[in-house]
């Protein structure tokens, strides 16, 4: 097994990483290297499973198709439940399954069939993931949650507690792309400081496009129009306050919207921000500022420079406080005064830039580093461990039924990311304000308007978060 990418992070982020393997066991009476075995989740206990029986929640769109896919190659799944509000896309999904049974309305699978599975993979709008996350951890199923976790500021604080009152399940954030071995040794590098202490990060993304209807849209605001019979809007709505339906959100554009997707930032703050937080354990941020000018309205801000600042932990960082940009539109940094070799960036990337050299790693795991000015050769760099191709969806399974495999993302971990991406996404409404944020009050300390306005929001009744957390 590889050695988990950050201790700290993880033993932080689960309670104890040996008491989330071993109380998730199927097998009560096994342990495992990590610690020993306490009692199954509740929803467990009624037999000794040979597989893990999984309710997929958002069965159609772009990503979870391919969830399925992934978790139908490992040989011990099953999905036993599959709901979605899109009566096609749970028909199309449902006609190889039959065993599973079909709801539109997760509240209803948990309520009406929640002995048939151990396991949820949540799969909706951004808009929709908290609540269903939230009520698989107080039914006791493991729960796979897709990036970036969850919508809201004051909802990460909500899903950290939420894991952390169960720390007997296994939780998992999309983060697929920390799989592969190039970012595992960007973190290992960057956490055993084999570059000296870091100075700054810079993380970029390229596009959205201007206009277009790709996978982000920020074209004209679509007039209101009936829904399709075969959607049922108002559970695709679901937490969201009533509003009409436009053609093209329950499809792709709802990534775009302000009220139910996070915009470019948001979409990939998981795949981009998990090496620094990672490695250098980054927890919440003291302020936030961003730079646009394309303010937001029913859409998320494009063009968007967003810096936030991480006080020092105690001698971690080489100043008081670590800098992390945070940009849309592929704004990287100037290569020459960096002092590397002249060359172009991915139009995607991840780049720290520490003491004794600066590196940078891209989302496929294409790794290089610099120092004094000129390329390194990063694997010539002592103490640096052999480390293997990970399938994240299957190292999920394996922890859920017990075994001895690296969960890389528990949504504490993801819930770091989260707020990141969220914090820089939401203050482009603030264009050039700096925002001082205090997660512990899930406030602005300098800006009441701003926290009343892009904090939280007005869940619909039937639609809050549990509280008993």
């Amino acid at each position: 097994m590889s050695l988990p990418i950050n201790r700290r992070t993880i033993l932080r982020s689960t309670v104890a990483a040996a008491g989330s393997v071993a109380a998730s066991s199927l097998l009560a009476s096994a342990t495992t290297a990590m610690g020993a075995v306490s009692a199954l989740p509740r929803s467990l206990r009624r037999s000794r499973l040979e597989k893990l029986q999984i309710l997929q929640i958002g069965v159609g769109g772009s990503i979870a198709p391919y969830d399925r896919q992934q978790l139908e190659s490992h040989p011990d799944v099953v999905f036993t439940g599959l709901c979605d509000v899109d009566a096609n896309a749970l028909a199309n999904a449902a006609k190889d399954r039959p065993q599973a049974f079909t709801c539109k309305d997760h509240r209803e699978a948990f309520d009406k069939h929640g002995d048939k599975f151990d396991a949820v993979i949540v799969c909706t709008p951004d808009h929709n993931h908290a609540l269903p996350m939230m009520l698989a951890l107080e039914n006791g199923k493991h729960c796979y949650g897709q990036k970036p976790l969850v919508q809201q500021l004051s909802e990460v604080a909500a899903i950290e507690a939420c894991a952390a009152a169960h720390p007997e399940l296994v939780t998992q954030v999309g983060n697929q792309r920390m799989g592969n071995t190039g970012r595992q040794y960007a973190v290992e590098i960057l956490e055993k400081d084999l570059l000296g202490k870091p100075v700054e990060c810079h993380v970029w993304v390229g596009g959205p496009p201007d206009e277009g209807n790709g996978y982000f849209y920020y074209g004209p605001k679509p007039d209101p129009s009936t829904p399709p019979e075969s959607i049922d809007w108002p559970l695709w709505l679901g937490c969201a306050e009533d509003a009409p339906y436009r053609d093209g959100l329950v499809g792709l554009r709802w990534r775009s919207s302000w009220d139910y997707g996070t915009g470019q930032l948001g979409d990939w703050c998981t795949h981009l921000l998990d090496v620094p937080v990672y490695a250098f354990d980054l927890k919440s941020p003291t302020s936030v500022i961003s730079h646009t000018r394309t303010p937001s309205g029913f859409y998320h801000a494009q063009h968007v420079a967003s810096t936030l600042a991480y006080p020092d932990p105690g001698d971690r960082f080489a100043n008081a406080v670590l800098p992390l940009h945070y940009c849309d539109k592929g704004q990287h940094p100037s290569r020459a005064a960096l002092n590397i070799p002249p060359g172009n960036f991915s139009a995607t990337g991840t780049l720290v830039v520490c003491e004794d050299g600066v590196l940078h790693v891209e989302p496929g795991g294409k790794l290089e580093v610099w120092r004094g000015g000129k390329d390194f050769d990063w694997k010539t760099l002592p103490g640096l461990e052999e480390r293997s191709e990970r399938n994240h969806w299957h190292c999920w399974v394996d922890r859920c039924m017990g075994k001895d495999a690296f969960v890389q993302t528990p949504f504490a971990a993801g819930a770091a990311m989260a707020e990141a991406g969220l914090l820089c996404s939401k203050a482009a409404r603030y264009p050039g304000q700096e925002l001082l944020w205090d997660k512990a009050t899930n406030s602005f300390t300098n800006n009441v308007e701003a926290t009343e306005s892009i904090v939280s929001r007005a869940y619909r009744p039937g639609f809050e978060l549990p509280t008993g957390v």
